[in-house]
């Protein structure tokens, strides 16, 4: 009886392996590419506030809500490609105002391992009209900025958005 008694405490003593963290390859190391990414929060503070989502469909036909960005192109900062990539995915001008965050996450394309970082900021709408012109985005909509972060589909940019009516605090 006290035998399987310390057997018992020394199974239950011995951690159990984790599963591998998402922020790591896998596969044997240096065998994946980094890729970076820009985008943000356009807000129109002009009365009630809102802000220009869009919407893509999943592999699985699904529709969800997600900030815009896209890849930054060779010749352009960071900020410059955030600005370009929210106007090409919702037809609304920016001007950032305060950096939100990056957010990184793997995923596999072309029979490779893929590490994205994405740099989200927040922008005041200056200018254009809300459009899904681009083929990359089945809808776009102004979405009450109390309501924004019940309509993102991710974790990860409904926790940057939490920190904007504290950044807007002061703009207009």
């Amino acid at each position: 009886m006290t035998e399987n008694v310390r057997a018992a405490t020394t199974i239950a003593a011995v951690s159990r392996p984790r599963r591998p963290s998402s922020r790591r390859p896998a596969g044997p190391p240096g065998r994946h590419r980094e890729e970076t990414s820009a985008g943000g929060l356009v807000v129109d503070t002009v009365g009630t506030p809102r802000a220009a989502l869009i919407a893509r469909y999943d592999r699985d036909g699904r529709l969800l809500w997600s900030l815009p960005k896209g890849h930054v192109e060779a010749d352009e900062t960071i900020e410059e490609a955030a600005v370009r990539e929210v106007e090409e995915e919702t037809g609304i001008r920016g001007r950032i105002i305060a950096p939100l965050g990056a957010v990184d996450y793997w995923f596999s394309a072309d029979r490779s391992r893929v590490h994205k970082t994405v740099h989200h900021h927040l922008l005041i709408a200056v200018g254009g009209a809300l459009s899904d012109g681009d083929v990359e985005v089945a809808e776009v909509a102004w979405v009450p900025l109390d309501e924004v972060a019940d309509r993102l589909a991710y974790a990860d940019e409904r926790a940057l958005v939490a920190k904007v009516p504290e950044l807007l605090t002061g703009t207009a």
